[in-house]
């Protein structure tokens, strides 16, 4: 017979689980306080659960978690200006993550890089430039011209660079985006989705740490010409790092992330009228997801979720069934609840082996889909002998 069972838990940071009651609802017990900065103080808008954004479009979510806080037009193909540069990026790390390129190889700058307009890294025309200068050129100084070597030197043009980085784009779960050139320079067909930033943003944080001060890096100098970080989040020390980009179609647009302590805030916006309202709207929303939301653990694994299943012609007359994985959310710092269901099978029969899959917990947290964990069994549990088999039929005959 299936069983399914509904929890209430008791207060606490961690949960436990051992209460069982018919309860469609899961209890945080007290809110949270707020750890902001020392001069950041919590206002009702910050305190708001969707404030207005000028941006055309925005996406806000906890990288870490996957959780979506916030979005606007999240899913309209909009111009990605040199935000392009962070698939760019992308590509250059799976590269040098496969050994098939290193920081100190050189690549040639040819005429059709040193011809690019727009933002510059200032590459002289024939000169050997080092991956490493490239990528700080690229991300640093947002160089268009460094853009097209690092593309050229690893796939012998921009165009066949732009297929590796749909391609990657596809196998990322980008269905928004669709890539023309390394740069982010204006052409038709070349466009993204804040949600799609989001997401590579994120796999840039997961699959590359060894390579992500190089969006946080706040000066570079090349060719004796220095120029700062495009990105005034991170001259600030708001954010930890990622791009800056504009064009005339597109506006002003950011991909910024920090943390503080174990949670990570990662903030797209574009489409902003100006280098100032860019600066000033990536900083508010990024406050705006630390006050307002918060990282908490609900299950812990091997945490005991159903104290008692009855067990079958068991040498145990009942057996607990525990957590297979963390679980780890990011919720509002108002959120109390989660909406949960327990399912599994009762009685379960003997034998029974510690680690066996028996049944699953449906999470619902607020802002995320539905979340299954399966429950394992905690211990073995040997089947009666013979003779006790016999005596518990006889012992339970006519009950």
């Amino acid at each position: 017979m299936v069983k399914r069972r509904r929890f209430l838990t008791g207060a606490a940071t961690t949960l436990g689980l051992g209460s069982l009651c018919m309860s469609s609802r899961m209890s945080f017990g007290e809110e949270a306080s707020l750890s902001l900065p020392k001069n950041v103080r919590p206002s009702n808008e910050m305190l708001s659960s969707q404030p207005f954004t000028p941006a055309r479009w925005a996406f806000v979510s906890d990288p870490i978690t996957g959780t979506e806080l916030l979005s606007k037009n999240a899913d309209e193909h909009m111009p990605p200006s040199s935000l392009t540069k962070m698939m760019t990026a992308y590509i250059v790390f799976l590269f040098l993550s496969a050994d098939r390129i290193s920081l100190s190889q050189t690549f040639t700058v040819s005429e059709a890089a040193w011809h690019m307009g727009g933002s510059r890294m200032f590459v002289p025309v024939g000169k050997q430039i080092t991956v490493s200068d490239l990528l700080q050129g690229a991300l640093v100084q947002s160089g268009n011209d460094a853009c097209v070597v690092l593309a050229e030197g690893i796939a012998g043009s921009e165009a066949r660079f732009a297929e590796l980085m749909n391609e990657e784009a596809a196998r990322l779960g980008m269905t928004g985006s669709h890539f023309v050139n390394a740069t982010g320079w204006p052409m038709t067909g070349h466009y993204m989705t804040a949600r799609d930033i989001a997401t590579l943003a994120t796999a840039l944080l997961r699959d590359f740490p060894q390579y992500y001060h190089f969006f946080g890096e706040k000066v570079f100098t090349y060719n004796h010409i220095r120029q700062e970080n495009r990105n005034s989040l991170v001259l600030k020390g708001i954010a930890d790092g990622l791009k800056t980009g504009h064009t005339d179609a597109g506006g002003y647009g950011l991909c910024a992330s920090a943390q503080r302590g174990g949670q990570r805030i990662l903030v797209v916006a574009n489409g902003l009228p100006s280098m100032s309202s860019r600066a000033s709207e990536g900083e508010r929303l990024m406050e705006w997801g630390f006050v307002n939301f918060e990282q908490r653990r609900i299950l812990t694994k091997g945490q005991v979720v159903v104290p008692a299943v009855p067990v079958w012609m068991g040498k145990k007359d009942t057996v607990s069934l525990v957590a297979s994985r963390d679980v780890v959310a990011t919720v509002s710092r108002n959120t109390h609840h989660i909406s949960e269901n327990v399912v599994y099978s009762s009685p379960l029969k003997a034998p029974l082996r510690a680690g066996t899959e028996i049944g699953t917990l449906e999470l619902k947290v607020p802002g995320k889909p539905m979340e299954k964990i399966p429950l394992l069994v905690s211990q073995d549990v040997e089947p009666l002998g013979a003779a006790s088999k016999i005596w518990r039929r006889v012992s339970n005959y006519g009950k």
